[in-house]
This record gives C-alpha cells, sequence and structure tokens, in this order.
C-alpha cells in the first residue's frame, strides 16, 4: 500500500493550505491527493473504474463511494481532483471508492451508459468487499455536481421500473446520501442544466418512445421517491453552478414524499469548496459525511 501521512499531520498539512477566498474553477483543477491503494476496472472503456482507498489498521472500514462531478463531461476533470477529498477520508477511518465513469461525451455515455456504469462499479464495489476490510452496512454516498445527480440516483434504485434497462433486482442498497451542490432534478431543473452546464436533458435522460414514454421514470431521483433514503444538500452560499433554492427544493419535495432530508449551506462558499479539503468549508463537510456513517454494530 503506497504511503499515508497520519492523520493528524495530514490535517496540519491540509489546513495549512486553506483557501481564504471562494474557490475558483481554476483551483478546483489544480486540486490532487494521494494516489489509490488500488484501482479495479468494471469495463473495458477507458472511464471504466474505480479507485480503493484503505485507511491504515484492521477494519472493517466505512465506505464513503464518491463520484464527481463535471457537468457529465470530461472537460472539468474529476477522479484526480477527488482524490483531494480521498485522502482526508482515508485519514478519518473513511474507506473510499473513488468512481469513474462514461460521460456524455464518450462512447457508450450518456443514458443508459452512465446509468449502468453506476450499477456496474457498485456491483464491483460489493465484490471487492470480500477481500478487504469494508463494511458496507456503513456506506455513504457523496456527488458533487453532476455526481450529486447520480448518488441520488443511486438511492433512487429501488423505485424503478423491472422493465427498465438499468433496473437491478440485487443492487447494493444505498441508503445515505451527501449531494455536494447537485444538480439531481432532470425534469424540474431542466433550465439550469442548459445555462449551468450546457446539458440538454435528452443527453442525460434519453428520449421518449413507445415503450419509453416517460424519460424520467428510471432516471430522475426526483421523481423516484419515497426511496427510503436520507439526504444532506450540502450547498455553497455563493454557489452559482447549482444554487441554494435548488437544495432547498430538493429537500422539500423529498420530505414532502416521505424521505429524510436537510440542507446545509456553506457560508461565504463556493461550487468548489464544496469538494476540497483544503477548502474552509471542510469541516461542514467532513461532518455531514461523517454523521451519516452509523457507529459498527
Amino acid at each position: 500500500m503506497p504511503r499515508r501521512l497520519p492523520a493528524l499531520a495530514l490535517a496540519l498539512a491540509m489546513s495549512a493550505n486553506l483557501h481564504a477566498a471562494p474557490m475558483t474553477l481554476t483551483d478546483y483543477m489544480a486540486l490532487s491527493g494521494p494516489a489509490p491503494d488500488a484501482t479495479l476496472r468494471y469495463g473495458a472503456a477507458p472511464s471504466q473504474y474505480a479507485e480503493l482507498f484503505v485507511p491504515p489498521g484492521k477494519g472493517p472500514f466505512p465506505v464513503a463511494v464518491l463520484v464527481h462531478g463535471g457537468c457529465w463531461t470530461k472537460e472539468y476533470g474529476g477522479i484526480t481532483q477527488f482524490r483531494n477529498m480521498a485522502g482526508a477520508l482515508a485519514a478519518r477511518g473513511i474507506a473510499v471508492w473513488n468512481v469513474e465513469y462514461r460521460r456524455v461525451d464518450e462512447a457508450g455515455g450518456g443514458y443508459p451508459g452512465t446509468y449502468q456504469d453506476m450499477n456496474a462499479a457498485l456491483d464491483l464495489l460489493a465484490r471487492t468487499a470480500r477481500d478487504h476490510p469494508l463494511d458496507l452496512d456503513r456506506l455513504v454516498a457523496v456527488g458533487h455536481s453532476a455526481g450529486g445527480q447520480l448518488v441520488q440516483w443511486l438511492a433512487a434504485r429501488p423505485r424503478i421500473p423491472a422493465s427498465s434497462p438499468l433496473f437491478r433486482a440485487d443492487a447494493v442498497p444505498v441508503r445515505r446520501v451527501v449531494s455536494l451542490g447537485g444538480l439531481a432534478d432532470l425534469r424540474r431543473e431542466s433550465a439550469l442544466l442548459k445555462t449551468s452546464c450546457d446539458r440538454d436533458v435528452a443527453e442525460l435522460a434519453g428520449t421518449p418512445s413507445a415503450a419509453r414514454p416517460d424519460v424520467f421514470a428510471d432516471t430522475n431521483a426526483g421523481d423516484l421517491m419515497p426511496n427510503g433514503s436520507r439526504t444532506i444538500l450540502v450547498t455553497g452560499e455563493l454557489d452559482t453552478i447549482s444554487p441554494p433554492r435548488v437544495a432547498h427544493d430538493f429537500a422539500a419535495r423529498a420530505r414532502a414524499a416521505g424521505d429524510a432530508a436537510e440542507v446545509v449551506i456553506l457560508p461565504g462558499a463556493s461550487h468548489y469548496d464544496e469538494v476540497a479539503a483544503t477548502s474552509a468549508s471542510w469541516p461542514l463537510v467532513l461532518r455531514a459525511i461523517e454523521s451519516m456513517l452509523p457507529a459498527p454494530r
């Protein structure tokens, strides 16, 4: 395994480099972190893999599934930048499954490929847990921006119709979600997806057909409730990609349907402070993640 800084030393190193001003896209693209302990493939395409980070010690360790954002495209990085958070979580005794996936500008990405990648990555995690000290009963899915949409979709999978190509009868349960500036509601936020990411909903949900008249019936977490999940929606006060209103609206809809949801607003934070362990917002983000991990049985 790669050598890691002790947790205290890592925390001190990160605190010494905290971003005082709200982070920019340039700051985000410059993020980095330790190399993973293992890289495992769930498919043959270049983007079909996940990175495993295992904390020092015996375990078994709780698991954070990380799903990066980037407007569902390759342009804005993703898994490499998320190593920043992965390293910080591993230093706190949390194993990390950092997921890469095919995006809309990659062959096979979009609908249904991107969602099938999420299914396959979680299936691979279940197999990996047989050989590593991972406690999947203590699992939280953490996604940023576009990744927020995908982790909330993971939690909604029990509501997907069995006729859908995205249906999984034996899916790994995802009951706890932390959405960081998430863009989860494809149906109701289509205008925002266009202005923030220049994405058309058809790229993410497909086009209607006689066999599939409602494209949101298997893609949109906002329509697949209640699903028994608990979500914390964390958003920067200054986030312009996914403004606080989006988090409040989704949480209200989830609670009205019978699911648990709460909102955390990060003071003075941008869309990029939400995902950086070098950000002044990190303690609040970390608190949200750790609050979703129950004590071992």
